[in-house]
Protein backbone atom coordinates (compact mmCIF):
# COMPACT_ATOMS: atom_id res chain seq x y z
CA UNK A 1 0.00 0.00 0.00
CA UNK A 2 1.55 3.02 -1.29
CA UNK A 3 2.39 6.07 1.13
CA UNK A 4 3.10 9.91 -0.75
CA UNK A 5 3.98 13.19 0.67
CA UNK A 6 2.93 16.13 -1.49
CA UNK A 7 4.74 19.58 -1.20
CA UNK A 8 2.57 22.47 -1.41
CA UNK A 9 4.99 25.40 -0.45
CA UNK A 10 8.32 25.93 1.30
CA UNK A 11 10.78 24.13 -1.19
CA UNK A 12 12.07 27.19 -2.92
CA UNK A 13 11.15 29.47 -1.01
CA UNK A 14 11.88 30.92 2.78
CA UNK A 15 8.16 30.22 3.77
CA UNK A 16 4.68 29.04 3.17
CA UNK A 17 5.78 25.85 3.95
CA UNK A 18 2.96 23.31 3.77
CA UNK A 19 2.63 19.57 2.64
CA UNK A 20 0.10 16.90 2.58
CA UNK A 21 0.86 12.97 3.53
CA UNK A 22 -2.18 10.49 2.21
CA UNK A 23 -2.66 7.41 3.49
CA UNK A 24 -5.41 5.17 2.07
CA UNK A 25 -6.88 7.68 0.18
CA UNK A 26 -6.42 10.36 3.20
CA UNK A 27 -4.73 13.52 3.87
CA UNK A 28 -2.92 14.95 6.66
CA UNK A 29 -1.45 18.65 6.12
CA UNK A 30 1.78 19.26 7.78
CA UNK A 31 1.86 23.02 8.27
CA UNK A 32 -0.04 25.55 6.43
CA UNK A 33 2.67 28.79 6.33
CA UNK A 34 2.80 32.03 4.52
CA UNK A 35 4.93 34.07 2.94
CA UNK A 36 5.92 37.43 3.41
CA UNK A 37 5.69 39.08 -0.27
CA UNK A 38 9.13 39.51 -2.62
CA UNK A 39 10.03 43.55 -3.94
CA UNK A 40 8.26 43.11 -7.17
CA UNK A 41 4.88 42.06 -5.70
CA UNK A 42 3.46 45.52 -5.58
CA UNK A 43 0.80 46.21 -3.20
CA UNK A 44 0.62 42.24 -2.03
CA UNK A 45 0.37 41.34 1.47
CA UNK A 46 0.89 38.73 2.46
CA UNK A 47 1.79 35.14 0.15
CA UNK A 48 0.29 32.09 0.62
CA UNK A 49 0.19 28.01 -0.69
CA UNK A 50 -2.34 27.09 -3.34
CA UNK A 51 -4.41 24.59 -1.75
CA UNK A 52 -6.98 24.13 -4.36
CA UNK A 53 -5.73 20.56 -5.21
CA UNK A 54 -6.65 20.00 -1.71
CA UNK A 55 -9.79 21.90 -1.67
CA UNK A 56 -11.00 19.77 -4.51
CA UNK A 57 -10.37 16.90 -2.35
CA UNK A 58 -12.06 18.72 0.55
CA UNK A 59 -13.74 15.15 1.88
CA UNK A 60 -10.31 13.35 1.82
CA UNK A 61 -8.10 16.07 4.23
CA UNK A 62 -8.31 14.29 7.75
CA UNK A 63 -6.59 17.33 10.08
CA UNK A 64 -3.55 19.44 10.19
CA UNK A 65 -0.54 18.66 12.21
CA UNK A 66 1.65 21.82 13.38
CA UNK A 67 5.34 21.87 13.92
CA UNK A 68 5.09 24.89 15.62
CA UNK A 69 3.86 28.57 16.12
CA UNK A 70 5.57 30.92 13.58
CA UNK A 71 3.52 32.75 11.09
CA UNK A 72 5.62 30.78 7.85
CA UNK A 73 4.22 27.19 9.08
CA UNK A 74 1.04 28.40 10.84
CA UNK A 75 0.14 32.30 9.43
CA UNK A 76 -2.00 30.81 6.54
CA UNK A 77 -4.08 28.07 9.01
CA UNK A 78 -7.18 30.26 9.67
CA UNK A 79 -7.67 31.37 5.76
CA UNK A 80 -6.97 27.83 5.36
CA UNK A 81 -9.89 26.25 7.81
CA UNK A 82 -12.21 29.03 5.89
CA UNK A 83 -11.84 26.53 2.92
CA UNK A 84 -10.83 23.08 4.86
CA UNK A 85 -12.91 22.94 7.85
CA UNK A 86 -10.73 20.25 9.17
CA UNK A 87 -9.53 19.58 13.29
CA UNK A 88 -5.69 20.68 14.35
CA UNK A 89 -3.21 19.21 15.85
CA UNK A 90 0.29 20.48 17.87
CA UNK A 91 1.80 21.29 20.97
CA UNK A 92 -0.18 23.28 23.28
CA UNK A 93 1.55 26.78 22.96
CA UNK A 94 1.53 25.91 19.10
CA UNK A 95 -1.94 25.74 18.96
CA UNK A 96 -2.51 28.55 21.63
CA UNK A 97 -0.67 30.86 19.06
CA UNK A 98 -2.31 29.52 16.10
CA UNK A 99 -6.30 29.78 17.86
CA UNK A 100 -5.19 34.10 18.60
CA UNK A 101 -4.66 34.13 14.94
CA UNK A 102 -7.50 32.33 13.70
CA UNK A 103 -9.49 34.48 15.73
CA UNK A 104 -8.89 37.54 14.04
CA UNK A 105 -10.76 36.14 11.29
CA UNK A 106 -13.07 34.85 13.09
CA UNK A 107 -12.84 31.25 12.12
CA UNK A 108 -14.17 28.98 14.54
CA UNK A 109 -11.54 26.09 14.77
CA UNK A 110 -11.16 22.53 16.03
CA UNK A 111 -7.69 22.87 17.75
CA UNK A 112 -6.20 20.04 19.71
CA UNK A 113 -2.80 19.48 22.13
CA UNK A 114 -0.77 17.10 21.63
CA UNK A 115 1.83 15.46 24.44
CA UNK A 116 4.92 15.19 23.40
CA UNK A 117 6.65 11.20 22.54
CA UNK A 118 2.95 9.95 22.60
CA UNK A 119 1.33 8.01 19.25
CA UNK A 120 -1.82 9.91 18.52
CA UNK A 121 -4.58 8.03 16.25
CA UNK A 122 -6.61 9.88 13.73
CA UNK A 123 -8.22 8.33 10.89
CA UNK A 124 -5.61 5.80 9.23
CA UNK A 125 -2.72 8.44 10.65
CA UNK A 126 -0.61 7.33 13.67
CA UNK A 127 1.27 10.41 14.61
CA UNK A 128 4.12 11.63 17.33
CA UNK A 129 5.55 14.98 17.85
CA UNK A 130 9.37 15.31 19.14
CA UNK A 131 10.96 17.75 20.93
CA UNK A 132 13.27 20.14 18.98
CA UNK A 133 15.03 23.48 19.52
CA UNK A 134 14.28 26.24 17.88
CA UNK A 135 13.52 29.69 18.24
CA UNK A 136 10.18 29.37 19.73
CA UNK A 137 9.13 26.93 22.74
CA UNK A 138 7.45 23.46 21.76
CA UNK A 139 8.59 23.33 18.12
CA UNK A 140 8.29 19.31 17.12
CA UNK A 141 9.49 17.18 14.71
CA UNK A 142 6.35 14.97 13.51
CA UNK A 143 6.76 11.34 13.07
CA UNK A 144 4.33 9.09 11.09
CA UNK A 145 4.22 5.39 11.52
CA UNK A 146 3.02 4.52 7.62
CA UNK A 147 1.90 1.31 6.32
CA UNK A 148 5.29 1.89 4.18
CA UNK A 149 7.61 2.68 7.33
CA UNK A 150 8.57 5.61 9.56
CA UNK A 151 7.88 8.99 7.81
CA UNK A 152 9.59 11.86 9.95
CA UNK A 153 9.45 15.61 9.02
CA UNK A 154 11.74 17.39 11.06
CA UNK A 155 10.12 20.50 11.59
CA UNK A 156 12.78 23.81 12.17
CA UNK A 157 15.39 22.59 14.31
CA UNK A 158 19.10 23.48 15.55
CA UNK A 159 20.94 20.91 17.50
CA UNK A 160 21.78 23.55 20.87
CA UNK A 161 23.27 22.49 23.53
CA UNK A 162 21.86 24.92 26.01
CA UNK A 163 18.52 25.96 24.43
CA UNK A 164 16.34 28.80 27.22
CA UNK A 165 14.12 26.47 27.81
CA UNK A 166 16.38 23.72 28.38
CA UNK A 167 14.74 21.23 26.08
CA UNK A 168 17.24 20.41 23.30
CA UNK A 169 16.62 18.57 20.55
CA UNK A 170 15.69 14.62 21.56
CA UNK A 171 18.20 12.72 19.74
CA UNK A 172 17.01 9.50 21.96
CA UNK A 173 13.86 9.95 20.87
CA UNK A 174 15.12 9.84 17.06
CA UNK A 175 17.54 7.06 17.30
CA UNK A 176 14.70 5.39 18.52
CA UNK A 177 12.30 5.60 15.38
CA UNK A 178 15.47 4.93 13.97
CA UNK A 179 16.30 1.69 15.11
CA UNK A 180 12.39 0.91 14.45
CA UNK A 181 13.75 1.95 10.53
CA UNK A 182 13.09 5.99 8.98
CA UNK A 183 11.54 4.87 5.89
CA UNK A 184 11.78 8.36 4.63
CA UNK A 185 13.23 11.84 6.42
CA UNK A 186 12.14 15.09 5.57
CA UNK A 187 14.25 18.21 6.76
CA UNK A 188 15.60 21.62 7.51
CA UNK A 189 17.76 23.22 4.98
CA UNK A 190 17.74 26.84 5.79
CA UNK A 191 21.54 26.83 7.38
CA UNK A 192 22.65 23.58 4.41
CA UNK A 193 25.38 26.11 3.04
CA UNK A 194 26.89 27.13 6.50
CA UNK A 195 29.42 25.13 7.81
CA UNK A 196 29.72 24.47 11.21
CA UNK A 197 26.88 24.54 14.35
CA UNK A 198 24.73 27.06 14.68
CA UNK A 199 25.63 28.94 18.18
CA UNK A 200 23.24 29.02 21.02
CA UNK A 201 20.22 30.30 21.35
CA UNK A 202 21.72 31.16 24.94
CA UNK A 203 24.90 32.68 23.52
CA UNK A 204 23.45 36.36 22.77
CA UNK A 205 21.85 36.83 26.11
CA UNK A 206 24.67 38.67 27.44
CA UNK A 207 25.46 40.56 24.21
CA UNK A 208 21.82 41.63 24.52
CA UNK A 209 22.15 42.16 27.98
CA UNK A 210 25.23 44.48 27.50
CA UNK A 211 23.22 46.67 25.01
CA UNK A 212 20.56 47.06 27.40
CA UNK A 213 22.77 48.06 30.30
CA UNK A 214 24.98 50.78 28.74
CA UNK A 215 22.33 51.92 26.70
CA UNK A 216 22.53 55.83 27.49
CA UNK A 217 18.68 56.67 27.10
CA UNK A 218 15.32 54.67 25.68
CA UNK A 219 15.97 51.21 24.32
CA UNK A 220 13.77 49.75 21.44
CA UNK A 221 14.36 46.35 20.57
CA UNK A 222 12.45 45.04 17.86
CA UNK A 223 11.93 40.94 17.11
CA UNK A 224 9.67 38.39 15.08
CA UNK A 225 6.71 38.44 17.78
CA UNK A 226 7.08 34.96 18.25
CA UNK A 227 10.55 34.41 18.70
CA UNK A 228 9.78 33.75 22.61
CA UNK A 229 13.07 32.93 23.24
CA UNK A 230 14.33 35.98 22.03
CA UNK A 231 12.10 38.30 23.75
CA UNK A 232 12.30 36.56 27.36
CA UNK A 233 16.21 37.23 26.79
CA UNK A 234 15.79 40.97 26.28
CA UNK A 235 13.07 41.08 28.84
CA UNK A 236 15.38 39.74 30.97
CA UNK A 237 18.36 41.75 29.94
CA UNK A 238 15.65 45.17 30.92
CA UNK A 239 15.06 43.85 34.14
CA UNK A 240 18.35 43.32 35.37
CA UNK A 241 19.20 46.87 34.14
CA UNK A 242 16.32 48.00 36.27
CA UNK A 243 14.35 49.38 32.95
CA UNK A 244 10.59 49.44 32.46
CA UNK A 245 8.99 47.17 29.65
CA UNK A 246 6.27 47.94 27.50
CA UNK A 247 5.35 45.41 24.97
CA UNK A 248 3.78 46.92 21.49
CA UNK A 249 2.88 46.45 18.52
CA UNK A 250 -0.60 44.07 17.69
CA UNK A 251 1.48 40.85 17.09
CA UNK A 252 3.64 41.04 19.77
CA UNK A 253 0.86 41.95 22.46
CA UNK A 254 -0.95 38.96 21.18
CA UNK A 255 1.84 36.40 21.45
CA UNK A 256 3.39 38.13 24.57
CA UNK A 257 -0.20 37.28 26.28
CA UNK A 258 -0.14 33.99 24.93
CA UNK A 259 3.43 32.97 26.04
CA UNK A 260 3.10 34.18 29.08
CA UNK A 261 -0.81 32.55 29.73
CA UNK A 262 0.89 29.12 28.30
CA UNK A 263 3.70 29.86 31.39
CA UNK A 264 6.25 29.71 28.32
CA UNK A 265 7.00 33.22 28.83
CA UNK A 266 8.01 34.72 32.23
CA UNK A 267 8.24 38.61 32.84
CA UNK A 268 7.57 39.89 36.30
CA UNK A 269 4.08 41.84 36.23
CA UNK A 270 5.51 45.31 38.09
CA UNK A 271 8.12 45.26 35.39
CA UNK A 272 5.69 45.85 32.79
CA UNK A 273 3.86 49.00 31.92
CA UNK A 274 1.61 50.23 29.16
CA UNK A 275 3.21 52.00 26.17
CA UNK A 276 1.41 55.04 27.25
CA UNK A 277 2.59 54.91 30.63
CA UNK A 278 6.44 54.42 30.02
CA UNK A 279 7.14 58.01 29.68
CA UNK A 280 6.52 58.69 32.58
CA UNK A 281 9.62 56.96 33.78
CA UNK A 282 12.92 58.13 33.19
CA UNK A 283 14.66 57.46 29.68
CA UNK A 284 17.68 55.16 31.37
CA UNK A 285 14.76 53.37 32.46
CA UNK A 286 12.80 52.66 29.28
CA UNK A 287 12.67 49.25 27.11
CA UNK A 288 10.37 49.25 24.13
CA UNK A 289 10.30 45.57 22.81
CA UNK A 290 7.73 45.78 19.32
CA UNK A 291 7.71 44.62 15.82
CA UNK A 292 9.42 45.57 12.75
CA UNK A 293 12.42 43.74 12.41
CA UNK A 294 11.56 42.77 9.08
CA UNK A 295 10.98 46.36 7.85
CA UNK A 296 7.23 45.84 7.42
CA UNK A 297 5.87 48.99 5.70
CA UNK A 298 3.24 49.47 8.73
CA UNK A 299 4.95 48.27 11.91
CA UNK A 300 6.33 49.96 14.65
CA UNK A 301 9.56 49.96 13.83
CA UNK A 302 9.14 51.26 10.51
CA UNK A 303 6.86 53.79 11.73
CA UNK A 304 9.62 54.64 14.46
CA UNK A 305 11.91 55.91 11.53
CA UNK A 306 9.66 57.59 9.55
CA UNK A 307 8.86 60.24 13.03
CA UNK A 308 5.00 58.60 12.53
CA UNK A 309 5.01 56.65 15.03
CA UNK A 310 1.45 57.38 17.62
CA UNK A 311 3.57 57.16 20.89
CA UNK A 312 7.15 57.48 20.13
CA UNK A 313 9.46 59.97 19.14
CA UNK A 314 13.11 59.28 17.81
CA UNK A 315 15.99 61.16 19.64
CA UNK A 316 19.64 61.46 20.13
CA UNK A 317 20.53 59.20 22.83
CA UNK A 318 18.24 56.02 21.78
CA UNK A 319 19.26 52.74 20.56
CA UNK A 320 17.53 50.75 18.61
CA UNK A 321 18.42 46.59 18.72
CA UNK A 322 16.90 44.85 15.79
CA UNK A 323 17.46 41.24 17.17
CA UNK A 324 16.55 39.29 13.80
CA UNK A 325 18.36 38.70 10.83
CA UNK A 326 16.49 39.76 7.40
CA UNK A 327 14.31 37.61 5.36
CA UNK A 328 15.35 37.18 2.12
CA UNK A 329 13.58 39.55 -0.03
CA UNK A 330 13.60 42.15 3.56
CA UNK A 331 17.42 43.35 3.03
CA UNK A 332 16.55 46.65 1.54
CA UNK A 333 13.57 47.67 3.36
CA UNK A 334 15.26 46.52 6.75
CA UNK A 335 18.47 48.73 5.08
CA UNK A 336 16.11 51.55 4.72
CA UNK A 337 14.69 51.02 8.10
CA UNK A 338 18.44 51.21 9.65
CA UNK A 339 19.40 54.15 7.69
CA UNK A 340 16.52 56.51 8.47
CA UNK A 341 16.50 55.27 12.33
CA UNK A 342 20.12 56.70 12.03
CA UNK A 343 19.13 59.66 10.60
CA UNK A 344 16.88 60.48 13.63
CA UNK A 345 19.69 60.10 16.26
CA UNK A 346 19.53 56.88 17.43
CA UNK A 347 22.22 54.15 17.63
CA UNK A 348 21.19 50.80 15.72
CA UNK A 349 22.49 47.69 17.20
CA UNK A 350 21.98 44.89 14.55
CA UNK A 351 22.72 40.99 13.68
CA UNK A 352 25.71 42.56 11.17
CA UNK A 353 27.39 44.48 13.54
CA UNK A 354 26.68 42.71 16.72
CA UNK A 355 26.13 39.73 18.24
CA UNK A 356 22.71 39.90 19.04
CA UNK A 357 21.03 37.38 16.80
CA UNK A 358 21.27 33.54 15.79
CA UNK A 359 19.64 31.23 13.85
CA UNK A 360 17.10 28.81 14.94
CA UNK A 361 18.25 26.45 12.19
CA UNK A 362 20.67 23.63 12.29
CA UNK A 363 24.11 24.10 10.64
CA UNK A 364 25.93 21.79 8.20
CA UNK A 365 27.46 19.87 10.94
CA UNK A 366 24.51 19.30 13.04
CA UNK A 367 22.62 18.10 10.02
CA UNK A 368 24.97 15.55 9.69
CA UNK A 369 25.04 14.60 13.34
CA UNK A 370 20.88 14.62 12.56
CA UNK A 371 20.95 12.29 9.45
CA UNK A 372 23.90 9.98 11.28
CA UNK A 373 21.22 9.62 14.09
CA UNK A 374 17.94 9.38 11.76
CA UNK A 375 19.93 7.13 9.28
CA UNK A 376 16.70 7.46 6.65
CA UNK A 377 16.73 5.13 3.72
CA UNK A 378 15.01 8.13 1.66
CA UNK A 379 15.36 11.61 2.39
CA UNK A 380 13.80 15.01 0.72
CA UNK A 381 15.24 18.41 2.07
CA UNK A 382 12.60 21.03 2.89
CA UNK A 383 12.22 24.44 4.09
CA UNK A 384 14.58 26.85 1.85
CA UNK A 385 15.48 28.12 -1.40
CA UNK A 386 16.72 25.71 -3.89
CA UNK A 387 20.39 26.38 -3.17
CA UNK A 388 19.43 25.30 0.74
CA UNK A 389 17.71 22.24 -0.46
CA UNK A 390 20.68 21.48 -3.10
CA UNK A 391 23.05 21.67 -0.45
CA UNK A 392 21.19 19.16 1.98
CA UNK A 393 21.14 16.81 -0.55
CA UNK A 394 24.92 16.89 -1.57
CA UNK A 395 25.21 16.35 2.31
CA UNK A 396 22.50 13.44 2.69
CA UNK A 397 24.61 12.01 -0.11
CA UNK A 398 27.88 12.29 1.75
CA UNK A 399 26.29 10.94 4.43
CA UNK A 400 25.65 7.65 3.19
CA UNK A 401 21.82 8.12 2.60
CA UNK A 402 20.79 5.75 -0.43
CA UNK A 403 17.90 7.68 -2.16
CA UNK A 404 17.97 11.57 -1.96
CA UNK A 405 15.69 13.34 -4.11
CA UNK A 406 15.87 17.20 -3.92
CA UNK A 407 12.56 18.34 -5.15
CA UNK A 408 10.03 21.21 -5.77
CA UNK A 409 6.82 22.95 -4.68
CA UNK A 410 4.07 20.96 -6.67
CA UNK A 411 6.49 17.96 -6.73
CA UNK A 412 5.41 14.47 -4.64
CA UNK A 413 6.89 11.62 -3.60
CA UNK A 414 5.82 8.08 -3.33
CA UNK A 415 6.50 5.23 -0.94
CA UNK A 416 5.87 1.99 -2.61
CA UNK A 417 7.12 -1.04 -0.95
CA UNK A 418 10.80 -0.83 -2.32
CA UNK A 419 10.49 1.88 -4.82
CA UNK A 420 10.67 5.27 -4.17
CA UNK A 421 8.55 7.56 -7.35
CA UNK A 422 8.89 10.92 -7.85
CA UNK A 423 6.33 12.77 -9.92
CA UNK A 424 6.84 16.34 -10.70
CA UNK A 425 4.57 18.85 -10.95
CA UNK A 426 2.28 16.48 -9.42
CA UNK A 427 -0.15 19.58 -8.39
CA UNK A 428 -0.54 23.50 -8.44
CA UNK A 429 1.75 25.07 -6.69
CA UNK A 430 1.99 28.73 -7.50
CA UNK A 431 1.42 32.06 -5.09
CA UNK A 432 -1.61 32.50 -3.63
CA UNK A 433 -2.15 36.38 -3.17
CA UNK A 434 -3.48 37.95 -0.28
CA UNK A 435 -3.68 42.02 -1.14
CA UNK A 436 -6.08 43.91 1.38
CA UNK A 437 -8.85 41.59 2.33
CA UNK A 438 -9.06 40.24 -1.57
CA UNK A 439 -7.24 36.30 -0.75
CA UNK A 440 -6.62 34.40 -4.24
CA UNK A 441 -8.05 37.31 -6.60
CA UNK A 442 -4.72 38.69 -7.24
CA UNK A 443 -3.46 36.73 -9.90
CA UNK A 444 0.17 36.87 -12.13
CA UNK A 445 -1.16 39.08 -14.96
CA UNK A 446 -2.19 41.91 -12.18
CA UNK A 447 1.27 42.01 -10.83
CA UNK A 448 2.96 42.65 -14.17
CA UNK A 449 0.49 45.16 -14.62
CA UNK A 450 1.33 47.02 -11.18
CA UNK A 451 4.95 46.65 -12.26
CA UNK A 452 4.35 48.38 -15.62
CA UNK A 453 2.88 50.90 -13.79
CA UNK A 454 5.75 51.60 -11.34
CA UNK A 455 7.95 51.68 -13.99
CA UNK A 456 6.67 53.30 -16.52
CA UNK A 457 3.63 55.56 -14.81
CA UNK A 458 0.15 56.14 -16.71
CA UNK A 459 -1.32 58.58 -19.01
CA UNK A 460 -5.04 59.61 -18.75
CA UNK A 461 -6.54 60.84 -22.05
CA UNK A 462 -9.70 62.13 -21.89
CA UNK A 463 -11.97 63.64 -24.92
CA UNK A 464 -15.71 64.25 -25.38
CA UNK A 465 -17.02 63.40 -28.46
CA UNK A 466 -20.84 64.92 -30.00
CA UNK A 467 -23.12 61.68 -29.75
CA UNK A 468 -24.63 62.68 -33.32
CA UNK A 469 -21.87 63.54 -35.58
CA UNK A 470 -18.56 62.50 -33.70
CA UNK A 471 -17.29 65.74 -33.70
CA UNK A 472 -14.86 66.76 -30.60
CA UNK A 473 -16.48 68.65 -27.73
CA UNK A 474 -14.09 68.62 -24.92
CA UNK A 475 -10.61 68.33 -24.97
CA UNK A 476 -8.47 65.83 -25.63
CA UNK A 477 -7.36 66.55 -22.28
CA UNK A 478 -3.93 64.15 -21.06
CA UNK A 479 -2.96 63.71 -17.54
CA UNK A 480 0.21 62.21 -16.68
CA UNK A 481 1.83 60.02 -13.34
CA UNK A 482 5.28 59.11 -13.33
CA UNK A 483 6.25 58.92 -16.95
CA UNK A 484 8.48 62.24 -16.75
CA UNK A 485 9.26 65.48 -13.99
CA UNK A 486 8.27 68.00 -17.27
CA UNK A 487 6.04 66.71 -19.68
CA UNK A 488 3.90 69.17 -20.79
CA UNK A 489 5.67 69.76 -24.32
CA UNK A 490 5.47 65.50 -24.90
CA UNK A 491 1.32 65.21 -23.64
CA UNK A 492 0.75 69.04 -26.02
CA UNK A 493 2.20 66.64 -29.00
CA UNK A 494 0.30 63.73 -27.91
CA UNK A 495 -2.74 65.58 -27.73
CA UNK A 496 -2.84 66.94 -31.12
CA UNK A 497 -2.15 63.58 -32.80
CA UNK A 498 -4.79 62.30 -30.29
CA UNK A 499 -7.62 64.74 -31.94
CA UNK A 500 -6.26 64.08 -35.37
CA UNK A 501 -6.89 60.63 -35.53
CA UNK A 502 -10.47 60.93 -33.84
CA UNK A 503 -11.08 63.30 -36.81
CA UNK A 504 -9.57 60.99 -39.25
CA UNK A 505 -11.75 58.16 -37.27
CA UNK A 506 -14.45 57.98 -40.00
CA UNK A 507 -15.73 54.80 -39.85
CA UNK A 508 -18.17 53.07 -36.85
CA UNK A 509 -17.67 56.57 -34.82
CA UNK A 510 -20.20 55.40 -32.60
CA UNK A 511 -18.10 52.37 -31.68
CA UNK A 512 -16.56 53.74 -28.39
CA UNK A 513 -14.39 50.45 -28.19
CA UNK A 514 -12.45 51.47 -31.43
CA UNK A 515 -12.18 55.12 -30.77
CA UNK A 516 -10.93 53.72 -27.24
CA UNK A 517 -8.40 51.71 -29.32
CA UNK A 518 -7.30 54.84 -31.92
CA UNK A 519 -6.83 57.22 -28.98
CA UNK A 520 -4.65 54.73 -27.24
CA UNK A 521 -2.78 54.16 -30.30
CA UNK A 522 -2.42 57.58 -31.25
CA UNK A 523 -0.92 58.89 -27.75
CA UNK A 524 1.12 55.56 -27.09
CA UNK A 525 2.90 56.24 -30.62
CA UNK A 526 3.72 59.80 -29.77
CA UNK A 527 5.09 59.41 -26.16
CA UNK A 528 7.41 56.25 -27.09
CA UNK A 529 8.84 58.46 -29.55
CA UNK A 530 8.98 61.51 -27.85
CA UNK A 531 10.36 59.50 -23.82
CA UNK A 532 11.28 56.16 -25.51
CA UNK A 533 9.08 54.98 -22.78
CA UNK A 534 6.19 52.96 -23.07
CA UNK A 535 3.53 54.11 -20.12
CA UNK A 536 -0.16 52.98 -19.46
CA UNK A 537 -2.51 54.44 -21.83
CA UNK A 538 -6.15 55.20 -20.28
CA UNK A 539 -8.31 56.19 -22.92
CA UNK A 540 -11.57 57.97 -21.20
CA UNK A 541 -14.01 58.84 -23.90
CA UNK A 542 -17.63 60.00 -23.24
CA UNK A 543 -20.39 60.63 -25.17
CA UNK A 544 -21.75 64.10 -24.89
Amino acid sequence: MSVSVTFLGGLGEIGRNCAAIEIEGKIAVIDVGLMFPEEEMFGVDLVFPDWSWLAKRKGDVELVILTHGHEDHMGALGYFLRDIDVPVYGTQLSVDLAAARIEELGVDAQLHPVPFKTWKKHGPFRFSLIPVSHSVPQAAAVAFDTPEGIVVHSGDFKLDPTPIDSNPTDLTAFASLASQGVRLLLSDSTNAENPGFEPSESSVGGPIADVVRQAPGRVIAACFSSHIHRIQQIADAGVKAGRKIAFFGRSMHRNTTVATDAGVLDVPAKSVVDIKELSNFPEDRQLMITTGSQGEPFAALSLMSQGRHKFVELHQGDTVLISAKPIPGNETAVSKVISNLIRRGATVVHGRNAHVHVSGHARREELATFLNVVRPQAMVPVHGEYRHLHAHGELARLMGVKEVEVLEDGDRIILDGKKTIVERGAVPAGYVYLDGSAFGDVQAGVLRDRSHLADEGVVVVTVGIDHNNGAIVYGPDLDSHGVMDDPSAVLEKAAEAVRSAIEEHDSGRADLNELQKTVRHAAGQIIRAETARRPVVLPVVIEL
